[in-house]
């Protein structure tokens, strides 16, 4: 399998916006198709290498895979450890505009989430950064951003954590977005 997008993973999720991929340490996830990945257990990953194809959608079964279908499905109802609320809108995204362009979407959102992580994550936030990230456009995220640190010149990080988490709460709320994983 040629690996051109490590930060995509087979089935079309964003490792990018992944809460295992911003941890530090030995744990941290580098990412769906990375060594310690592939060796895992994921069905898709286990499925790429056999047939070759770094996504679901490069696969010829790819309309008939019972096992992608379940987890898109699965998907719209419920996240495991990582966000799975855009996934539809994802791949459809990627079907009409190409994994380049969605690459490109996915790193600026990465980077603004690397910068609420660094400025406004006051150790409990991640979770809902990454949520956040995934789910609200990317000028929601920037305006929010702005604002926090317009709202949190001289807080602790505590409180600076507050705030922030106070305007993406009213953005979400405005918005119909939900920043949390749905069990």
């Amino acid at each position: 399998m040629k690996i051109k997008y490590p930060e995509i993973a087979i089935c079309g999720l964003s490792c990018r916006l992944c809460p295992h991929y911003h941890m530090e340490g030995p744990s941290r996830c580098g990412g769906c198709k990375t060594e310690s990945r592939t060796c895992a257990g994921c069905p898709f990953i286990t499925c790429a290498l056999k047939k070759g194809v770094e996504f679901c959608w490069d696969c010829e079964e790819h309309e008939t895979c019972k096992k992608w279908a379940k987890h898109r499905e699965s998907g719209k109802k419920a996240d495991s450890f990582k966000c799975y609320q855009t996934l539809e809108d994802d791949i459809a995204f990627v079907q009409k505009n190409g994994v380049d362009a969605f690459e490109k979407t996915q790193k600026e959102r990465e980077y603004i989430l690397k910068e609420m992580l660094r400025e406004f994550n006051e150790g409990r936030s991640k979770r809902f950064y990454c949520i956040a990230a995934t789910v609200m456009e990317t000028g929601e995220l920037e305006t929010a951003l702005s604002e926090a640190r317009k709202n949190s010149d001289g807080l602790d990080m505590k409180e600076k954590a507050r705030v922030l988490h106070s305007i993406l709460d009213e953005i979400a709320r405005q918005g119909n977005y939900l920043l949390k994983l749905r069990k």
